[in-house]
């Protein structure tokens, strides 16, 4: 009973999480904490994070320890021609430090790499975000306007279903031919039809948006936004303001500069190899030695304080940690190696890096270049978008003006249906226009904002 009520509580949240109507900024920040892509740029910036501490590293002395057991068995030949056994155990302890003093700045150079890997994985974090949320945006205008299309796909159907609803009792009366009838009834299947269109559009933009989110489409919806462009203008003289922000802000530009400071470094590291290195070691270690089955004892000399010219010799304890102790040795040193010749190979190495940086200049020139184009063609697109729908709105007013004239026309018997059909059926495209034409302006002009580093939602 208790899985029953787990599971039917589970139910019902996710029934209500389905059945709710996600708004814009919902949508956005849903794609973005979810999107696998946005994950594992994430993980990328906690892998730079690590190389730092491993650069960090360089700078620290290492420090090691070591302990040994050892076993020996065997026997030899005493000097009386005797063979004596003699099984041993023995312990070795170490302690060894050391740390590099002058590698030719290479530990440097590496820890300055590991910073500029920081930076460029969270621009690269930041790009794939920009990105995410533009498309996200896109698929969410794109319902906006289906939406409306479906709404004016059922009002045309609405006016059809009335028209005819008044034909046929002009019809009945012997006040209009049948053939009136009949043109309406294929009007109204004709309307029909579009709102089949107009649902499966709308369908499949839901689709591609809950695609974009990473959650069921059964039961989605999106909160509807009203956008209403009462004095519709571009807010943006030409798209030199626009590009000369992107040029200095823009993430793709930062990173492609990040690539060529870090590839200065690795012509530093490469021309390292040309550099001595110098360090410096210690270390202490002590042992201890075991003659199987004998206790441990040595043999200690004196001077016979009675006789002074006598030694005397006695026998002493020698455990383990008077052997530790009495074993116990230092060093330390200092370590210089110089290069003097291994095959061209540091030479290679430095001309590679010359050649990636070389590579690096040429994508920082790639990215302006795109990033040139990407925003002319946004401002073009914006500009055509704008003077197109001022074009289509007024074409929608002058052809609404018109078809309630043919309307009142047709209901004195002034104007055929045929003639009713042509004026509407120009003022529904003109509609759908309207609506296309407003959602590209507004989604243009979202994308000029967009690189202009305004907030977008």
């Amino acid at each position: 009973m208790k899985h029953i009520c787990t599971v039917l509580m589970l139910m019902g949240t996710l029934n209500s999480f389905a059945q709710k109507q996600w708004t814009l900024k919902e949508c956005v920040e849903h794609a973005l904490e979810y999107n696998i892509s946005v994950k594992q740029s994430e993980l990328d910036i906690d892998l730079a994070n690590q190389d730092l501490v491993s650069a960090k590293g360089n700078f620290m002395p290492s420090l090691s320890g070591s302990a040994s057991q050892n076993y020996n068995f065997g026997s030899f030949i005493g000097q009386d021609g005797a063979r004596i056994k003699r099984d041993t155990r023995g312990n070795n302890f170490g302690l060894n430090t050391g740390v590099t003093i002058f590698n030719g700045f290479q530990n440097l150079n590496i820890y300055k790499q590991a910073k500029l890997g920081v930076e460029a994985s969270q621009l690269q974090l930041s790009i794939l975000q920009d990105n995410i949320s533009m498309t996200v945006i896109n698929a969410f205008l794109n319902v906006l306007f289906n939406k409306e299309n479906l709404k004016i796909a059922q009002e045309q159907l609405k006016i059809s279903q009335n028209q005819l609803d008044q034909i046929k009792s002009q019809v009945e009366a012997g006040t209009r031919p049948s053939s009136d009838l009949f043109d309406v009834e294929a009007t109204l299947a004709s309307n029909k039809e579009s709102i089949v269109k107009a649902e499966n559009s709308l369908d499949l933009s839901i689709l591609s948006l809950s695609q974009n989110l990473q959650v069921s489409p059964r039961d989605f919806d999106i909160e509807e936004m009203e956008i209403n462009l009462t004095s519709a203008s571009l807010l943006y003289g030409s798209s030199d303001e626009v590009l000369a922000y992107a040029l200095e802000n823009r993430s793709e530009i930062k990173n492609a500069e990040l690539g060529i400071e870090n590839s200065d470094f690795g012509i530093k590291l490469a021309q390292s190899a040309f550099a001595p290195t110098l360090s410096f070691g210690a270390g202490l270690g002590t042992s201890y030695q075991h003659n199987q089955g004998a206790i441990d004892l040595r043999t200690q000399y004196s001077a016979d304080p009675n006789n002074p010219g006598r030694v005397i010799e006695t026998t002493v304890s020698n455990g383990f940690s008077t052997q530790l102790e009495n074993n116990l040795g230092y060093n330390l040193g200092f370590n210089l190696r110089v290069p003097i010749f291994n095959g061209f190979k540091t030479k290679a190495s430095v001309s590679k890096a010359r050649l990636n940086k070389e590579k690096s200049r040429l994508n920082l020139e790639k990215e302006k270049q795109n990033l040139t184009t990407t925003i002319t063609q946004a401002f073009a697109d914006a500009k055509a978008a704008l003077k197109q729908y001022q074009a289509t709105e007024l074409s929608v007013a002058s052809l609404e003006d018109s078809f309630k004239n043919i309307q009142n026309k047709f209901n004195y018997g002034a104007a055929t249906s045929f003639e009713v059909e042509q004026i509407r059926g120009r003022l529904v495209n003109a509609k759908s226009n309207l609506i296309n034409s407003k959602y590209n302006f507004v989604f243009r002009s979202k994308v000029l904002d967009f690189y202009m580093g305004k907030k977008i939602l």
